[in-house]
């Protein structure tokens, strides 16, 4: 074993003990009715006013500095200056905002009210009212333009208060202005202003050719109308509808995806001249500093190969490609190019070429390197801007430790500092100069601390330490150590929390609670080693819960994840494995009362555990889970797995579906009845397969619920997941 941290709570005389409280399942999920009372840590929230931080608040809006804090504007002068212009007054400032890094500027946003205030001045300077149907809201801040979406259609609103209709052919098939490609590659959203804000680009995307999975609204009425009405010719419709999503399977057909540019000035809207866009994939736009010029990088459908390319955005045409990469596995850019402030002739690339993310200048002009800035076996998490006056990136990191995100400061010779408190995982917001960040931070005994620290000198000034919430809790121990991959040579994360009131003599249940997959971990530096709320809700009950972060999941550089490559679950398995075979060691585990639980890969994970081990775990419960690939969508799936006519094998080894006879132990799948990511058809395919098989899992459907679930439902999903365990296994 590499190393063992432990998170350990002081043993208090048996007296003290006894008045520490015992956790509800409410204190520690999100939508539990004292969650945020019990279970989130006091914060503060601050944002920047040019190079001013600012405390946002219920009933006002105060300048941190060091010195001591003023308030800059209440929120009884706000809703004066709103009503004396005729709108709406609003409830709190948390949702204010700093749009400008040039002005002293507030932006309100209530609904789709919009109000520029200038601070200094104590006067609106801009207002805008949307239509009710606006959504994917992009305003930028200069020009004072809105870009806005209403019934799939793209719509520009000016700073003179007209309102443009870009788009007339938008359906549920056409599509203008919002995120494509799944949200896959960093996409986010689908529209992008020049700096100037006089030209917007946006994504059209085509849906046409791609497969309707036929989601079903079962509530499509108004219950009370229903029960209200004296006969049913009253009523519209009470039966369920039909509500298709359109959804590319790995293999088929994907959705085609253009680039549109429109221009504020002369109405008029071109597109990229990119060619046929079948089986192509356009990420990452970004635009040049002067507005004339965009770049984006486009990915074949194999997902091998990628071009960054320069379009002129006047009139559509390809001027040349500035970068070719490449990766017999997969290329998955997830980053835009972004300029340095301080040299338009040069940019940043983040690039996993030579094995883990890092950090790359090059010359727009020709596209050859200039410096490799990050360089190492650790992975650039973010990068946060840039300090134009010392010519320094800022970005964050694992580089400290595998565990950790701290933040640094690179100059454009290489040399890279760490900025801030050491430990734990770091969030980083920076000042319109770069001057300064917010660093809002946890670690395993620091819930939450935020700073405010100055970049040049890392002189730290502090705004909140906030205390522990779980103060008058009986918390349970949680240690966190490393074993050895199934390769015997990679290092392995994990977490382990033992049952409250632990006791050595005893045997205890364990469950391993389960990820896996690209795109996410489990085991950090946060607070309390990042346990979830239920790990300690069923430690509490007696179980031990451990976690373990296998090959294929993230921040661990490019070998570590493609380990998996063409055979999702095989190689994560057999690390899961390896964090079975620990905890047989540890005397205090009963190696046959074992479970699993995961969701979404993790509710793959499980069930493929469940059926690919029968003999090792007695009790499963998977959520929302893929149960064969080829019924997952493109861009993911055949990143990760090719499609299913190039990779036969690896999707047959894989499904689970001939796999279902194997199942021997209690085995509950649970689903969002209208899931559009792990699309019901995986379950309910999962449960023919074990009818036909002889093999009997058990099954809870969230009606009306989507890939997860939220509020109270989620509260209720946790409650179901205990009560199996404790029926099952304990």
């Amino acid at each position: 074993m590499k190393r063992l941290f432990i998170l350990a709570f002081m043993a208090l005389p048996i007296i003290a003990m006894a008045q520490k409280k015992q956790f509800t399942l409410d204190d520690l999920i999100p939508g539990g009715t004292t969650y945020y009372r019990t279970s989130y840590p006091q914060t503060k929230y601050l944002d920047w006013c040019v190079n001013t931080c600012i405390e946002l608040g219920v009933d006002d809006c105060k300048d941190v500095r060091p010195s001591g804090s003023t308030v800059i504007i209440t929120l009884d002068k706000v809703n004066t200056i709103l009503q004396l212009q005729g709108r709406k007054k609003i409830q709190h400032l948390l949702n204010a905002s700093f749009p400008s890094k040039d002005l002293p500027v507030m932006l309100i946003n209530s609904g789709l009210q919009y109000t520029l205030i200038n601070l200094d001045q104590n006067a609106i300077v801009w207002a805008a009212d949307l239509p009710s149907e606006a959504a994917n809201i992009d305003l930028h801040p200069i020009s004072l333009s809105m870009a806005f979406t209403g019934d799939h259609n793209l719509y520009v609103r000016r700073a003179d208060g007209k309102i443009k209709r870009i788009t007339k052919d938008g359906s549920a098939d056409i599509v203008y202005g919002e995120s494509v490609h799944r949200n896959e590659f960093g996409i986010e959203k689908g529209t992008f202003w020049n700096p100037q804000g006089t030209l917007l680009a946006f994504y059209r995307m085509d849906q046409n050719m791609v497969s309707k999975y036929p989601q079903v609204n079962i509530t499509p009425y108004d219950a009370s109308q229903v029960y209200a009405a004296k006969d049913s010719a009253s009523i519209d419709s009470r039966c369920a509808t039909l509500e298709p999503d359109a959804y590319p399977m790995a293999g088929e057909a994907s959705h085609q995806v253009s680039v549109g540019v429109y221009n504020t000035s002369t109405g008029e809207t071109i597109y990229l001249e990119t060619g046929d866009p079948t089986d192509r994939y356009f990420t990452n736009i970004s635009w040049s500093p002067d507005g004339s010029l965009i770049y984006l990088i486009e990915v074949n459908r194999d997902q091998t190969h990628g071009t960054l390319d320069e379009y002129s955005a006047t009139t559509g045409k390809k001027l040349r490609t500035i970068l070719t990469e490449h990766n017999d596995k997969y290329f998955e850019p997830m980053h835009p190019i972004q300029f340095l402030p301080w040299d338009p002739t040069k940019f940043v690339y983040q690039t996993r070429k030579d094995g883990y993310n890092h950090i790359y200048v090059h010359s727009i002009k020709d596209g050859k390197l200039v410096k490799q800035l990050t360089k190492g076996e650790y992975e650039v998490i973010d990068l946060i801007g840039f300090n134009p006056r010392t010519k320094q990136v800022i970005y964050s990191s694992n580089e400290a430790d595998p565990l950790q995100c701290n933040i640094y400061k690179v100059d454009m010779k290489g040399r890279r500092t760490l900025m801030g408190n050491s430990t734990g995982w770091h969030h980083a917001k920076l000042s319109a100069d770069g001057e300064h960040f917010i660093d809002n931070y946890s670690s395993p005994i620091i819930p939450r601390h935020i700073d405010i620290v100055d970049v040049n000198d890392d002189e730290v000034f502090n705004v909140l330490s906030a205390s522990d919430p779980w103060a008058a809790f009986d918390v349970p121990q949680i240690k966190v150590g490393s074993i050895k991959a199934a390769d015997g040579v990679t290092d392995l994360y994990y977490r382990l929390i033992l049952p409250t009131g632990f006791d050595p003599n005893k045997k205890y249940p364990a469950i391993t609670y389960v990820y896996g997959g690209p795109h996410a971990h489990n085991v950090d530096a946060t607070f309390h080693w990042g346990a979830r709320g239920w790990d300690i809700w069923m430690a509490q009950r007696g179980y031990v819960m451990f976690c373990i972060d296998n090959r294929g999941s993230e921040h661990r550089g490019l070998d570590f994840e493609q380990a998996t490559f063409r055979n999702l679950g095989v190689e994560e398995m057999k690390d899961q494995l390896q964090g079975i075979e620990y905890l047989k060691t540890l005397p205090y585990v009963d190696a046959s009362r074992l479970g699993v639980h995961g969701w979404s890969f993790g509710g793959f994970m499980t069930t493929s555990l469940m059926t690919t081990y029968p003999d090792v775990f007695k009790v499963g419960v998977a959520g929302g889970p893929v149960i064969d690939w080829k019924f997952y969508e493109v861009m993911y799936g055949e990143r990760y797995m090719d499609t299913p006519q190039t990779n036969p094998e690896g999707y047959r080894n894989t499904s689970l579906l001939n796999k279902a006879g194997n199942l021997k132990g209690r085995l509950m799948v649970i689903y969002g009845g209208n899931d559009p990511t792990c699309v019901p058809q995986h379950t309910l395919s999962f449960i023919r397969a074990c009818i036909d098989a002889g093999t009997y899992p058990d099954l809870f459907t969230y009606p009306g619920d989507g890939h997860n679930m939220s509020g109270t439902d989620r509260v209720h999903l946790h409650h179901t997941i205990t009560r199996y365990f404790d029926d099952h296994l304990k």
